[in-house]
């Protein structure tokens, strides 16, 4: 039901595990992720702990949903001096492509504990449905 759409990733991952990078103010890194379906709804976990929820923007354009946020720096005063700093800052994204089957009319947003869920109703039109069958008392031959 959902589809990858950044070719970079594996890069980005590779990257941050051989040289230590993290995504810059240009690059945005990407954020982990848990997808599953719950019922009738699909549930997207991501993380990205340290980030308040105004600085989190979720846009869908026609099926592509993406996620930004940016976790800013805490010190906000040009005289401190940081002596240690190892927590990523920048931009984070995430895109993904949602199938013609979920209703991306109705997601809902949570946020709790560093965790960014949503939650994607699947479309009316793609559950299982009866299809009556109409009967007909006169038989008509079918030529071909």
């Amino acid at each position: 039901m959902l589809m990858r759409t950044d070719p970079f990733r594996e890069l980005d991952r590779l990257a941050q595990q051989v040289l230590g990078a993290t995504g810059t103010w240009s690059r945005p890194s990407t954020m982990p992720m848990d997808a599953y379906r719950d019922g009738d709804v699909y549930v997207i976990a991501l993380d990205i702990p340290g980030v308040s929820t105004d600085a989190i923007d979720i846009d869908v354009e026609r099926n592509m949903l993406t996620v930004k946020a940016e976790r800013r720096p805490t010190a906000k005063d040009d005289n401190v001096q940081m002596e240690l700093s190892e927590r990523p800052l920048g931009v984070f994204s995430r895109q993904l492509m949602l199938a013609d089957t979920l209703d991306a009319e109705r997601i809902e947003a949570d946020y709790e504990a560093g965790v960014l869920t949503l939650r994607i109703p699947i479309a009316e039109r793609a559950k299982p449905r009866k299809i009556t069958i109409g009967g007909s008392s006169e038989r008509r031959q079918i030529s071909g």
